[in-house]
C-alpha cells in the first residue's frame, strides 16, 4: 500500500467522533502550552495515540476472524461424526421407556447450558405425550409429517418419577365429553392421557440422551448431542444419533435473535433448509420410530 492510500484508509476509519476527539486534543494541547516546545510534544503524543487507533481495530477484526475460522474447522469436523447410526431394529413394540426428561425450559443463548440445545424437543409433560400413539394426530388435525410416514406412537410410555422413585404409565385416549356433561359440544372429541403406577415388567427398550458438548466447543458456539435407543436387558445400544449445531454469528443478540434456535439452520445432521428450530419437537419420536416398530392397532 503506497503512503497516499494508507492516509486514505487510515483516515476513513475515523468516525464524527473521533475527529472531534482529535480536533479538540490537538486544539486544547496548542492552547495549554505555550512553549513551541510544549506544543511539538503534547501534538506529537496526541498523534501518536491516535495513530494506534487503525491498528487495535486490525487487531480486533483479525481476532475475530481467526475465531471464526477455528468455529468453521471444528464444527466442519464434528460434522464428519455425526449421523444416525442404526445397528439393530425391533418389531411390534408396544411401549418404551424414558429414561431421562426434557427440561420444560427452552433454552434461547446460555451458552454454556448443558442441556442439549440440539436435541430440544417438546418439554415436560409434552416429551412424554408426544411418545404416545394418537396424539400428534388430535392434537394437530390435517398436519402432515412428511418423511415421517412411521409417525404413530407408542401404546404407553413408562418413566420414573424422581420425585419418588416410582415408574408410571402414561397412555391416551380419545373421551367424549358431551356423553357426560351436558355443557360440553355434543360430538366433540378430546384426546385425553391417563398416568398410573406401572404394572411389571418394565418396557424393555429405553430411549435417553446426553449433551456431548465440550467446553472448548461451546466457547464456539457449538452444540454436540446424543439420541441413544438402549435394549434395557442386555445393555446394547441399538441405536444412535449425533448431532452437531454452530450459531455462525457466535451468540449475537441483537435484534432479538436466539443463538440456539437459529443454530439449528447450521445442523449435521441438518433439521431442515429453513428454520430448523420448528422441527425440533417430536425430533425424539422421528427417530425413535425407525429403531423401534411400533405395534400395529390393537
Amino acid at each position: 500500500m503506497n503512503t497516499l492510500n494508507y492516509i486514505s484508509d487510515y483516515l476513513g476509519r475515523f468516525g464524527f467522533i473521533e475527529w472531534v476527539l482529535l480536533i479538540g486534543a490537538l486544539v486544547g494541547a496548542i492552547w495549554k502550552f505555550k512553549s513551541a516546545r510544549g506544543r511539538v510534544i503534547a501534538v506529537a503524543v496526541i498523534l501518536g495515540l491516535f495513530a494506534a487507533f487503525p491498528g487495535r481495530w486490525e487487531w480486533e477484526v483479525q481476532q475475530r476472524v481467526d475465531h471464526y475460522r477455528t468455529a468453521e474447522a471444528m464444527f466442519q469436523e464434528r460434522c464428519k461424526k455425526s449421523g444416525e447410526f442404526i445397528h439393530r431394529t425391533e418389531e411390534n413394540v408396544e411401549g418404551i421407556l424414558l429414561m431421562k426428561m426434557r427440561p420444560s425450559e427452552i433454552n434461547y443463548g446460555d451458552q454454556y447450558r448443558m442441556d442439549d440445545p440440539y436435541g430440544r424437543d417438546l418439554g415436560g409433560d409434552g416429551y412424554i405425550e408426544s411418545f404416545i400413539r394418537g396424539e400428534f394426530q388430535a392434537t394437530h388435525t390435517g398436519i402432515g409429517r412428511p418423511g415421517s410416514p412411521q409417525y404413530i406412537g407408542y401404546l404407553y410410555v413408562d418413566v420414573l418419577d424422581p420425585k419418588d422413585g416410582q415408574r408410571y404409565r402414561y397412555t391416551g385416549r380419545m373421551d367424549e365429553p358431551w356423553k357426560t356433561n351436558p355443557r360440553a359440544l355434543e360430538g366433540h372429541r378430546v384426546f385425553v392421557f391417563d398416568k398410573t403406577l406401572a404394572p411389571e415388567p418394565a418396557p424393555r427398550y429405553g430411549v435417553t440422551y446426553d449433551d456431548i458438548s465440550t467446553r472448548e466447543e461451546r466457547d464456539y458456539w457449538i452444540a454436540g448431542s446424543s439420541l441413544k435407543v438402549i435394549d434395557l436387558q442386555t445393555n446394547e445400544v441399538m441405536a444412535e444419533r449425533i448431532g452437531y449445531m454452530m450459531d455462525r454469528e457466535q451468540g449475537a443478540t441483537g435484534g432479538g435473535r436466539s443463538p440456539w434456535l437459529l443454530a439449528t439452520n447450521d445442523a449435521c445432521p441438518v433439521f431442515s433448509d429453513h428454520r430448523g428450530s420448528t422441527v425440533q419437537p417430536y425430533q425424539t419420536l422421528v427417530f425413535v420410530e425407525k429403531v423401534l416398530h411400533t405395534i400395529q392397532e390393537k
